[in-house]
């Protein structure tokens, strides 16, 4: 049976749902008959389209024809001008006030207390890293420890090294350099790592661990007067001339690491609230299913952890700028409405510094798989941001601060999009996917959406959460978002792993550096 699915009553198209798309001749249930062969995520023209005329998706005009297309045919990037892209002046500045939803109480899972009173779902002892430069002898460092003392210590998840691309030969003092700066100080700080701060340095690099972490960064619970303290930064510097070769470094980072293992397994979980929950929601390898079924999934849990208390961020800048006006609409306050624009500006002229626009976000693996353009793209993915009130936002690399949802600009790169959640403090990762992508974390758990049923068939042990059955009707938005904050509450308390964890797949972290490379 011929599968069309369509997302506003305006829309002028649909897109194909069924597996290996439809032929030519093919009568729709609407009517309209094929042209020519459509591929699956593809969009049909439901209409006659004169040249110039705006096609609609979602209910916005996601671009013009360049020429008259016929009902029934196939409406692809080619035949399509995309928009201007919306200015950042007279947006609606907090002018929808969603309904109050009823609080979600009574959800619980199972976590680690920190000393600063945030929440970790792991207990990961991480090795920062000042520079590049220490990366490989950090990284032996770090296998020996896995290998030879990890198993001593039984309520240690991982070990894991903060590994970058930064910390020499850079503009350390360009006005810009504060972005990777603070970005690996706050991942330094993540939940997940128990409040034990270990660094490796070189010893002759711009970024020096004092700057990294200076007087104050390191928070620590003074028994004697309980309250928070500052923790002494511990610190293995490789030139140091204690260092008589290279086992003699390796070994230093072993006793190092052996005291942070100690007070790490002797921590352990306890029963805490859902609102100590802070996810990242994040799209890559997207299609035209990523908005019509796994993004609305996690929109709708996005509702439900806000609702119980949690924290939520959404990001990927370029992949919201050309839904701004929806975004600031639903700012809890005009202030949180202004900080978007200014985040949404600076990116503007990010990208203008470096001769691209909006338009380079989408990728051929997206147009592949029916997204025209980064307005269709767009509308498809802000929908992870649920319909809740918008209360903060975020820099890049700032830590978050706020319950509730959240916009932390990022770029819309995966990797930097991941590190730099990572940096804001989130315990928990939610990652759609319609093209397929084995993106993980070694920081943090990553729940993996399959936008497709074939996809989640396919890589089935890959994918943790199969959203396609939206599209074949055997469950609903509301039913696979239940799904989802059900399985965040098991992996969260440990009872669940995710497949990215079952296999050890974790891409690296990258900074995300704006200022120039000297």
């Amino acid at each position: 049976m011929p599968l069309t699915i369509r997302m506003n009553s305006r829309d002028n198209v649909a897109i194909v749902a069924n597996n290996g798309g439809l032929p030519a001749g093919t009568v729709l249930s609407t009517g309209q008959i094929l042209t020519e062969l459509v591929p699956q995520g593809h969009k049909v023209a439901l209409t006659e389209l004169k040249k110039d005329d705006a096609v609609l998706r979602y209910g916005v005009p996601i671009g013009y024809a360049t020429q008259d297309i016929a009902a029934g045919s196939w409406v692809h990037e080619r035949l399509l001008r995309m928009p201007q892209a919306r200015t950042l002046d007279e947006l609606p500045l907090a002018t929808i006030r969603p309904d109050a939803a009823a609080p979600l109480e009574g959800f619980t899972f199972e976590g680690y207390r920190n000393p600063d009173g945030s929440v970790g779902t792991r207990n990961i002892l991480a090795i920062t890293q000042t520079v590049q430069c220490v990366a490989g002898v950090t990284a032996f460092a770090v296998q020996r420890i896995k290998t030879e003392l990890l198993q001593q210590f039984p309520n240690v998840d991982d070990v894991v090294a903060l590994e970058h691309s930064y910390g020499c030969g850079v503009a350390i003092d360009a006005p810009d350099a504060v972005v990777p700066i603070r970005t690996l100080r706050n991942i330094s700080l993540n939940p997940n790592f128990g409040g034990e701060v270990m660094v490796v340095s070189l010893g002759c690099e711009k970024l020096q661990p004092e700057r990294l972490l200076p007087p104050g960064a390191i928070p620590v619970i003074d028994q004697r007067h309980n309250k928070l303290g500052d923790a002494a930064l511990d610190v293995v510097c490789l030139q140091d001339d204690a260092h008589v070769g290279f086992m003699s470094m390796v070994d230093a980072i072993l006793r190092q690491a052996r005291a942070h293992l100690q007070r790490l397994n002797a921590r352990r979980r306890e029963t805490v609230s859902a609102s100590e929950l802070v996810v990242g929601v994040q799209c890559g390898g997207s299609d035209a299913f990523s908005g019509v079924t796994a993004n609305p999934a996690v929109g709708f849990c996005t509702d439900l952890l806000v609702r119980a208390g949690a924290s939520v961020m959404f990001s990927e800048t370029t992949e919201v700028r050309d839904g701004i006006a929806l975004l600031t609409a639903r700012a809890s306050t005009p202030e949180v409405a202004q900080a978007m624009i200014r985040e949404m500006a600076w990116f503007d002229a990010y990208l203008q510094r470096g001769g691209v626009d909006r338009s380079a976000n989408t990728t051929p693996g997206n147009k592949k798989g029916g997204l025209s353009n980064i307005v269709e793209k767009a509308m498809g993915s802000i929908v992870k941001s649920g319909s809740a009130a918008i209360t903060g936002v975020l820099a890049p690399g700032e830590k978050l601060k706020h319950k509730g949802l959240t916009f932390a600009a990022t770029p819309a790169s995966d990797f930097i999009c991941g590190t730099l959640q990572v940096a804001a403090g989130m315990n928990l990762h939610v990652f759609t996917t319609g093209r397929g992508t084995p993106y993980g974390l070694a920081e943090v758990p990553v729940i993996k959406v399959a936008a497709r049923s074939d996809l989640a068939r396919r890589w089935h042990d890959l994918m943790d959460v199969n959203a396609g059955t939206i599209a074949d009707g055997s469950a609903t938005i509301e039913e696979v978002g239940w799904e989802l904050f059900r399985l965040m509450l098991d992996v969260a308390s440990g009872r669940r792993k995710t497949w990215a964890e079952h296999w050890k797949l974790h891409n690296a972290l990258v900074l995300f550096n704006p200022a120039p490379v000297t």
